[in-house]
């Protein structure tokens, strides 16, 4: 595993997503502010290859939308909360260290 700066912890605004991508064949990341902090994801649907930072952040429930079917993540452990997706996507371990954004690719 490699840790890679993504961002500044101001970049992302409460109940917001924002899509990064580290380069050197790393996926994209999908970083979002709920739940009172920040939380990572690789940005691919486990149900079909579609963006999930294009997708509604559910701040109150700390939940991730696909818009392509629908399908909600758990952002805190990855896990489906609803069909079609039955698998769960990849959550990256995010460290904040002095206002930077940090997170360990895959």
């Amino acid at each position: 595993m490699s840790r890679v700066k993504l961002c500044r912890r101001d970049d992302v605004e409460v109940g917001a997503v924002r899509r990064f991508e580290p380069g050197g064949g790393a996926p994209a990341v999908a970083v979002a502010n709920c739940d009172g902090g920040l939380h990572a994801v690789v940005d691919c649907c486990s149900h079909e290859d579609y963006p999930l930072s294009e997708g509604e952040v559910f701040a109150d429930v700390c939940e991730i939308e696909c818009v392509r079917h629908g399908s909600t993540f758990s952002l805190i452990d990855g896990t489906p909360q609803s069909l079609p997706a039955t698998r769960p996507v990849t959550v990256l371990n995010l460290e904040v260290i002095e206002g930077d954004v940090w997170v360990e690719l895959p």
